[in-house]
């Protein structure tokens, strides 16, 4: 059984921006082979999602794969197979290290409802409050037309606009033309992928800290009007900037007092420390049937200090530190005895903020909702009541379902994320073991 569709084209056409930092597909969301994928925890009530994990690594595909899936506050279930990278002797554990990279976003935005909580934002109070900067913002008649083209916006953008990818800012892995070409200049990009240069991938200008990266972002065109278009963006980096003017504490440090440290997610960083580098996981892009490392654990670019943290891609960490903070969501804001966020802040955090206004014809959340920082269900077929979350660029994917009292999350590490369908495809695998149906691989990728 042939599971996914290898990346076939050129290492050069097939990579770019979008390819190797967008493609966040999630649904809410063996001969020589170092280890075999096996259930623990709960038994084999997953034997599909094991079965696929396991031929994921047989064929060599991925060097390694992790699911956890849990119910309610009780232990997670794992399952996994293969090692840190192809060959190697230490094989995917509690300890395994995975770029998180966009699951950051769903991160940073309940660290945002934490100060809507605390009184300090609300979700329609205007950006401009908090900087000044953004009154008066003009936007793109053609978003990927000539810069000068412009005019004003109607609306102003707001936090909750921020939080659900509809502010009408840019995003270098998803904008073209003039706008794209700025934010490259300007060093907009926040996304790390590796230390050496990778072919159709332009890192940009480094922009040494957060506030002169919301400056820059500031004097430049937006590319919707605000309010009227879901459009991936650079959004929850701007939200990095508001957490740390409001709170008077950089992201990083909100998060480890506000939520890393109360919940014991101490395998979660920013900055991945040098004597943790023997469990970051390799990452690998998928080309004509094989995997080329474009970032090894032991040399990556997350051993570096970040300029700032990233709240949109710049999270390192263990599946079992994730799965605590999707604990802390399927239980409203609480984790055993420890209190976060209030039940109604994480609920609401958790449901649909986008405004009624919003188009999201076309996009990767056509028919869905979007909460802070990830898909919402609005109680469809095609978005399932109580559901949220998000992948991320290097094929992980998470969600929980608070209907069924259900979490789950799924790690490896291959860019670009639509090379195989196990990230967009990870919520039915879960799903068809739970309905007692066997998963089926289209071979498709994400979007």
């Amino acid at each position: 059984m042939t599971i996914g569709k290898p990346a076939t084209s050129s290492l050069g056409s097939s990579f770019s921006r979008r390819s190797v930092l967008g493609g966040i597909g999630t649904g809410a969301m063996l001969a020589g082979m170092p280890g075999l994928a096996f259930a623990k925890e709960l038994g084999s009530s997953f034997p599909g999602l094991t079965k696929l994990i396991n031929q994921y690594v047989a064929d060599k595909k991925v060097a390694g794969m992790m699911a956890m899936i849990g119910f309610g506050q009780a232990k997670a279930q794992v399952i996994s197979a293969g090692s840190l990278k192809l060959g190697g002797d230490k094989l995917v554990g509690a300890d395994t290290l995975w770029r998180m990279y966009s699951q950051t976003k769903p991160v940073t935005g309940m660290a945002a409802m934490m100060l809507v909580e605390d009184g300090l934002l609300s979700l329609d109070q205007p950006l401009s409050d908090i900087f000044p900067e953004f009154a008066d913002m003009q936007v793109l008649v053609d978003p990927e037309g000539a810069l000068e083209d412009v005019v004003p916006a109607k609306a102003p953008i707001t936090i909750r606009h921020l939080q659900t990818h509809t502010a009408g800012l840019g995003y270098t892995i998803i904008s073209k033309g003039p706008i794209q070409k700025a934010y490259l200049a300007a060093g907009l990009t926040p996304g790390r992928v590796s230390r050496s240069p990778i072919p159709g991938v332009d890192p940009g200008a480094p922009t040494p800290d957060i506030m002169t990266f919301v400056k820059r972002l500031s004097e430049l065109p937006l590319v919707y009007q605000p309010g009227s278009k879901w459009s991936y963006s650079l959004s929850h980096d701007v939200l990095s900037a508001v957490i740390e003017k409001v709170s008077g504490k950089p992201l990083d440090q909100f998060l480890q007092e506000r939520m890393f440290g109360p919940l014991g997610m101490n395998n979660m960083f920013y900055h991945v420390p040098a004597d943790r580098a023997v469990d970051l996981a390799d990452n690998y892009a998928p080309f004509a049937g094989s995997l080329i490392p474009i970032d090894p654990g032991a040399t990556s670019i997350f051993l570096d200090k970040p300029p700032f943290a990233f709240g949109s891609t710049g999270l390192v960490g263990s599946a079992g530190d994730y799965d605590k903070f999707l604990q802390m969501l399927l239980g409203f804001g609480k984790l055993g005895d420890v209190q976060v966020m209030k039940p109604e802040t994480a609920k609401l955090g958790m449901s649909n903020l986008m405004p009624d206004t919003v188009d999201t014809r076309g996009t990767w959340v056509a028919k869905q909702g979007f909460g802070a920082g990830g898909r919402s269900g609005l109680g469809t077929a095609d978005s399932p009541a109580g559901t949220f979350g998000w992948g991320g660029a290097a094929g992980t994917a998470a969600f929980v379902d608070t209907v069924r009292g259900l979490r789950a999350g799924g790690y490896t590490q291959y860019i670009p994320s639509n090379s195989y369908p196990f990230q967009s495809d990870f919520p039915k695998y879960v799903y068809a073991d739970l309905d007692g149906s066997a998963p089926v691989d289209t071979g498709k990728t994400s979007p």
